[in-house]
């Protein structure tokens, strides 16, 4: 991993409903590495990331992603833009009358000019890297565990060879077994393809397991980047209240 930033948040305020979620809130994200954004309820966590996917466009501010500038960017090089990452939404956004094949196989279909049988092969491994068997390929959303629609969300994500990935709430709704087998395959897509991932999640398991440093957002902006194990210790009341019940404790003592 490098310090070199992947993503530049600068001074970006939004103000939805008469409120500001976002006032002047700053953020980088290096190349190579996973960093996830958490916080209390309200605090902007989803916003921000529709923001860096430029789904929703903040009020001001500056976004760079790649070296471009996304919040000025034409409609041409915003789609250049993101054809270089992937995203797993947290309902995993599967067309429900396509197999996961055809799912998977959808980006390559949109935005490439390759062969039938070259963007069936792609589908298919990244279907494998992702962790399915061959059998899932066939198969409907509706047919698939939950954990399976995960995983079938992710090939799709990567099947372009993204060089960043979104997660939103990646383990949400998963059991246990399911989330630590995901944190497994997060670290090992992160390894195999260099990836650097950015993500949304309140899963304490996955903050203190796959992450490299954590993004607490308050007021209206980050209170503190750092690593896990420093994050927990930060006085701030914020960060002490959604780190200190009894699940926090836990955790913590299972990771120190």
């Amino acid at each position: 991993m490098t310090q070199q930033p992947i993503i530049e948040v600068k001074d970006i305020s939004i103000n939805l409903g008469g409120a500001w979620v976002h006032k002047n809130l700053n953020l980088s994200v290096n190349r190579g590495e996973i960093l996830a954004i958490v916080g209390g309820s309200g605090s902007g966590k989803t916003t921000l990331l529709r923001e860096m996917l430029m789904l929703q466009k903040p009020d001001s501010g500056s976004i760079r992603i790649f070296d471009h500038e996304l919040t000025t960017a034409s409609r041409l090089t915003l789609l250049e833009v993101q054809k270089r990452w992937g995203v797993l939404f947290q309902q995993n956004a599967l067309f429900s009358s396509l197999t996961v094949q055809e799912n998977t196989a959808f980006p390559l279909r949109e935005h490439t000019e390759l062969d039938t049988k070259t963007i069936n092969d792609l589908a298919i491994l990244k279907i494998l890297l992702s962790g399915l068997s061959a059998d899932a390929a066939v198969k409907y959303p509706a047919e698939l565990s939950g954990g399976m629609q995960k995983r079938a969300g992710v090939a799709r994500a990567i099947v372009l060879d993204p060089e960043l990935l979104f997660l939103d709430e990646p383990t949400s709704g998963l059991d246990p077994e399911s989330a630590g087998a995901f944190d497994e395959l997060i670290l090992n897509l992160q390894k195999t393809m260099g990836l650097t991932i950015v993500m949304v999640t309140h899963d304490l398991d996955s903050l203190w397991h796959v992450t490299n440093r954590v993004a607490f957002l308050g007021e209206g902006k980050v209170l503190c980047v750092d690593a896990m194990a420093a994050l927990v210790k930060n006085p701030h009341p914020l960060i002490q209240a959604f780190f200190s019940g009894a699940r926090g404790r836990t955790t913590q003592r299972i990771y120190d």
